[in-house]
């Protein structure tokens, strides 16, 4: 296995963990561990599927053609439209719900360190101005920054996974909270555990830098969406199982009473200093890639100058409707990365079957990922259930 192969790789898992990742106690706790486990593997399947389907669209397009261009091949200028509004809701939901989640935590890191009582205003507007500035600075200063946060984040995973094993308990691991609905909860935890998996925008550039190998692409985004996959169970087995299910449901979404819950758990200082650093670096790398991609596309939609003007123009436009959102609604970390799932689905589920089927009808010839009419029929019914749970749950 070559090196382009092994970056490949770290871009896939790297563009999947971040923020959501953080989300995922959240959200699930309330369904229980091994209930939990059970979702994020149907939704695993489902996104490694549809990632292959990407696949295959794009080398039958061309390689070199993004999503845009190959949707406007096969749908036309309407399907272009479609693509472009979802991908734009898409990376507003989460920079939004990146802004309440990252005001979260640096309102919990103010009364840590300064013992000073940060409200939601002044922690979402500090939080915009020092990390937003970096979307602005252009891609070589987001990916130094990132590449070297990314990877201070995954050591610190290690750590903290390593360091909280010994602290799990099964007897608070197979216990799940009380709930008055169980069925609203599996549709509140859908959209958010989907949201997780959503690496597919980079797989575009990952065929041209390949140069279209389909065999190398296949391995690359097979074991580049698995390595999430065993993170996140990590993840679930030493929160649900030192905090325990029913204390994390009680807290209401609240990212920075998780993190405070873990901070306890762990019997040495240094141990809980790396859990607050492990969720500041997942949160800020996530924020990082999203705001520099929404930046980019509006810069590009817009037609901004590279003037001082045209930069402040489009940080305006990248920055005020997320921001509006984070202080109008400071409790919106989860429900934000749910509704989310609603563009990504349209991206990453309906999209590619639709863009396959108009493939497939004009030449079987090409690499062809496995399943056929019946996995298409398939991937629309679980991106209609997305859908319809976020829907249900928000409404």
């Amino acid at each position: 296995m070559n090196f382009k192969i092994l970056g490949s790789i770290a871009i896939v898992a790297g563009t999947a963990v971040g923020a959501g990742m953080l989300a995922l106690p959240l959200a699930t706790a309330a369904l229980g561990f091994v209930p939990a486990i059970v979702l994020m593997l149907a939704c695993w399947a489902i996104s490694a599927y549809t990632s292959l389907l990407m696949l295959e669209v794009n080398l039958r397009s061309g390689v070199g053609d993004n999503l845009h261009v190959v949707t406007g091949k096969a749908l036309g200028k309407k399907g272009q439209v479609l693509q472009s509004l979802s991908f734009l809701s898409l990376l507003f939901a989460l920079t939004a719900a990146y802004l309440t989640g990252g005001a979260d935590l640096l309102a919990l890191k103010a009364q840590s360190w300064f013992n000073i009582e940060l409200s939601n205003t002044p922690a979402v507007l500090l939080f915009t101005l020092f990390l937003g500035v970096f979307a602005a600075l252009g891609v070589g200063w987001v990916d130094k920054m990132s590449r070297m946060l990314f990877t201070a984040m995954v050591v610190l995973l290690v750590l903290v996974i390593v360091f909280l094993l010994p602290e799990v308990n099964t007897e608070v691991l197979v216990h799940h909270a009380e709930t008055e609905s169980y069925s609203k909860v599996w549709l509140a935890a859908i959209p958010v555990v989907i949201t997780s998996f959503g690496f597919h925008v980079c797989i575009a550039t990952l065929v041209r830098y390949l140069d279209g190998d389909a065999v190398a692409l296949r391995k690359v985004l097979l074991i580049g969406s698995t390595i999430p996959l065993f993170c996140y169970i990590l993840w679930l087995l030493v929160t649900l199982g030192t905090v325990g299910s029913e204390s994390i449901a009680g807290f209401g979404g609240a990212l920075a009473k998780m993190i405070s819950a873990l901070q306890e758990i762990t019997h040495k200082p240094i141990i809980a200093k790396f859990v607050g650093f492990f969720a500041d670096l997942a949160l800020i790398t996530s924020f990082l890639g999203v705001t520099m991609s929404l930046y980019d596309f509006l810069a590009e939609l817009i037609r901004a100058r590279k003037t001082f003007a045209g930069r402040a123009q489009t940080w305006l436009l990248t920055f005020i409707p997320p921001l509006a959102c984070a202080l109008f609604y400071p409790k919106g970390f989860i429900a934000l990365l749910g509704f989310a799932a609603i563009p990504l689905v349209v991206i990453s589920l309906l999209l590619p079957v639709a863009i396959a089927l108009k493939q497939r009808a004009q030449t079987q010839q090409g690499y062809q990922v496995i399943g056929g009419k019946p996995m298409l029929v398939v991937t629309c019914i679980c991106a209609v259930v997305i859908i319809v749970s976020q829907l249900y749950v928000a409404l």
